[in-house]
Formats: structure tokens, C-alpha cells, sequence
């Protein structure tokens, strides 16, 4: 008797947690078969930053439009679509409310599911888009805008985390000292390119360590030596070379986030790392992370570009995961901007 294939699961998935508004259809959790992505960087690059009021309202001027050729793209209805994910935290409470209130109209209208997808958890599953043979356990490494974690994937949606920033993300001291030295937002791309022409030696910057948890991260003091040496430079009148400050600072960063990635993988003892979030697109943490892989003969992982930064096709290999496992929301589902991985929505 032969046996019948299991019929494929759709997710719709609504992603809105920042500046990025974005829907996605993915099917059995692995396969893109659309992703699309209305990006305000270039809204938001006139105030310096993202101004969640601001990306609050665009959200709602661009979702309807977003959804409807995330669909069209991937040559299915509503009808077809198994079940709706969004993402429901951690992130702008009003942007990820935009999203929320979509995804739970759109779930009552079509009669479907509705699975709450926690935003840093559709980071790491971004992993296994392009990655089809790779599968839980394994450490990852998760550094964005707003976050810099270090997490053990025990399995599917079951994560514990090892270290965490105290202070600034490395994202967020990209921001900042992208502005200071005055290539402006957003600065993690600006300071990947101009580091290009720059002596990553030029400059001693700090490495921090924190005593109490050795995988725990810090860059609020290298954030801080950057501005005491550009200050130090104007009050003597010295010339800043703004390549040499933006490659030192990044080999700073850099740095601390391999040393500590290595030093996970060798306390336990793992073949398979993974790299997730906007700052997981730098192109000298990538080269740094293969090369410390390669000599320790750990498999690295990596997304491409695109799945780094906010896109609802992580959220839908996330969603496809939680799905499987039973996971169903209400509508009372709402937007938890200070959620915690491995929190229960």
C-alpha cells in the first residue's frame, strides 16, 4: 500500500516590526515562493533614523499593496494558504501593530490559522531557507539593529540563550558611529564599505569583556572611544581619516563578536554555527566567521543579504515551524514590543 504525500503546508506571512513592510509565501517552511519588501530606508535616511510614527503610518499606506502581490507572486489565494504568521514582537509597538491587526483580519476573512512569530526566532529560521539539510542543534549567532544575541537552537522553536548585549547592539553602535564620523544612516552598510580603504590596525579600540558571563556582549564604552577620539582629534586639530576610524572601530566589533562566538563553540562542542540579522550582511563579519569555522572544521551558515535584513519570508519558515508544533493564536493576539526569545506569546 502505497503511502500518500502529506498535503503541503502555505504560510502567509506579515512582517512589520520596523521600517520594512513585508509578506511572504512560504511552503513547508523552506521553500520561498515569494518575498516581498517595501523598504523606508530611504524615508527615514532624511531624519537620521527610523521615526516610529513615521513608519507606523507608511506600514498602513503599504500592506494591502505588499500582500496582494505576495500572493499574486506565488500563484496562490487565500483559499490555498494553510495558515497566517506574523511577527508580534520584539519591535516598534505601533508598527508591529500594523502588522498584527492585518494578519488577524485577514485569518477571520479567510478562516484560517492565526501563529505569532517571535521576530528574532524568524532570524534564525532564515537559516534554513537556503540551507536545506540544516536542522537543530546548532549555535547562531544572532546581531541586528536592536539586538546581539548568542543562542544555542536546542530545537524547533526551543532556544537558549547564551550571552546578550548589556547595553548597544552592535547595529545600533554601527548607527551611531556611522553618524558621528559623518557617513550617515544607516551606518552598517556605509561602515562595511568605507572600512574598505582603511587600516583595521589604525586605531586601538577597546574589546569589551564582561566578568560574569563570558558570551555576554558590551559596545556602549566602544561607541564611547570613538567619540572621545574623534573629540580628542578636533580639540588638537588633527585630521580624522574616516576609513581608518570606520575600519578600526568594525575590527573592534568584529573581534569581540567571533571571540566569543568561538569560544561558545568549543565550550560546546559544536559542528554547526549560524549567523542571523541585519549586521549578519557585514561582509568582514562573514569572511571572519567562515575563516574561524574553517579552522576549527565547523560548518558556517549564513543567509545572503536579503534574508538578513527584515523580510516576512523568515517570519513564514518560523510560522511554518510553530504551525507544525500546534501553535494557534486568538484574536486577542497582540503586539509585544519588548518580547523575549523563548518567551510564550
Amino acid at each position: 500500500m502505497t503511502q500518500t504525500k502529506e498535503k503541503d503546508v502555505l504560510i502567509l506571512a506579515i512582517e512589520s516590526s520596523c521600517d520594512e513592510t513585508a509578506a511572504a509565501v512560504v511552503k513547508n517552511g523552506r521553500e520561498v515562493l515569494s518575498n516581498v519588501i517595501y523598504s523606508q530606508i530611504d524615508l527615514h535616511t532624511l531624519y537620521g533614523g527610523v521615526v516610529p510614527e513615521i513608519a507606523s503610518r507608511k506600514h498602513i499606506e503599504k500592506i494591502n499593496q505588499v500582500i496582494k502581490k505576495a500572493l499574486a507572486d506565488a500563484g496562490v489565494s487565500l483559499e490555498q494558504i494553510t495558515a497566517v504568521a506574523v511577527t508580534c514582537g520584539p519591535g516598534l509597538v505601533g508598527a508591529l501593530l500594523v502588522g498584527v491587526a492585518e494578519a488577524k483580519a485577514i485569518a477571520f476573512a479567510a478562516d484560517k490559522p492565526l501563529v505569532g512569530v517571535h521576530h528574532i526566532e524568524g532570524h534564525i529560521c532564515a537559516n534554513y531557507i537556503e540551507n536545506k539539510e540544516l536542522e537543530p542543534p546548532f549555535l547562531c549567532l544572532v546581531v541586528s539593529g536592536g539586538h546581539s544575541h548568542l543562542v544555542m537552537v536546542k530545537d524547533y522553536g526551543e532556544y537558549e540563550i547564551l550571552g546578550r548585549t548589556r547595553d548597544d547592539a552592535a547595529g545600533e553602535a554601527f548607527d551611531k558611529v556611522a553618524r558621528a564620523i559623518g557617513l550617515g544612516y544607516p551606518g552598517g552598510p556605509k561602515i562595511d564599505r568605507v572600512s574598505n580603504d582603511g587600516n583595521p590596525e589604525a586605531i586601538a579600540f577597546p574589546r569589551a569583556k564582561i566578568a560574569d558571563n563570558v558570551y555576554d556582549f558590551s559596545f556602549s564604552g566602544l561607541k564611547s572611544a570613538v567619540l572621545n577620539y574623534l573629540n580628542g582629534c578636533r580639540m588638537k586639530d588633527i585630521a580624522v581619516n574616516q576609513a581608518d576610524v570606520a575600519a578600526s572601530f568594525q575590527k573592534a566589533v568584529v573581534d569581540v563578536l567571533v571571540g566569543h562566538s568561538m569560544d561558545a563553540v568549543a565550550r560546546y562542542g559544536v559542528d554547526r554555527f549560524a549567523i542571523a540579522g541585519g549586521v549578519a550582511s557585514n561582509s568582514h563579519l562573514r569572511a571572519a566567521l567562515e575563516e574561524a569555522c574553517a579552522e576549527r572544521g565547523v560548518r558556517f551558515y549564513r543567509p545572503s543579504p536579503i534574508l538578513c535584513t527584515d523580510n516576512a519570508a523568515m517570519i513564514g519558515a518560523a510560522g511554518y515551524y510553530e504551525y507544525q508544533k500546534g501553535v494557534r493564536h486568538g484574536w486577542d493576539l497582540n503586539a509585544v514590543p519588548n518580547l523575549k526569545l523563548g518567551e510564550k506569546i
